[in-house]
């Protein structure tokens, strides 16, 4: 795994069963998985509206908007972990999915969720 990942996956997890009042990721923990998937869902639409914006915008501060995706994207990939760890998993776990999935068709790979009866959107 990253290794920066992998600090940031052993701090998120050092929190678990901390003070709510002292810590973030303590009080999204203690909030619950339905906090953490609230926080997920408006963080992916800031990941999308920067990405809009820079398309809206073109060349004019594509570099701003370009480091704001950068930064939208690192609160997703961050409360994901959060979300992970509160079941039990690791981002390394995401990424030996994404290693099996690694030279497969989209196309198969999605055929595949199906025929296992996981959610195939």
């Amino acid at each position: 795994m990253n290794d920066t990942l992998e600090r940031v996956a052993e701090v998120i997890a050092s929190r678990k069963g901390g003070d709510p009042d002292k810590s973030y990721v303590a009080r999204l923990f203690h909030k619950g998985d339905d906090a953490i998937c609230k926080k997920i869902g408006e963080e992916a639409t800031e990941v999308v509206l920067a990405a809009k914006d820079i398309r809206i915008d073109g060349a004019g501060k594509a570099g701003d908007l370009r480091q704001k995706l950068v930064n939208e994207t690192a609160d997703l990939w961050f409360h994901c972990m959060v979300l992970l760890a509160h079941h039990d998993l690791s981002p390394n776990e995401v990424l030996a999915e994404l290693a099996r999935r690694e030279g497969l068709s989209g196309l198969v790979e999605k055929a595949q969720r199906g025929t296992r009866g996981e959610h195939a959107d």
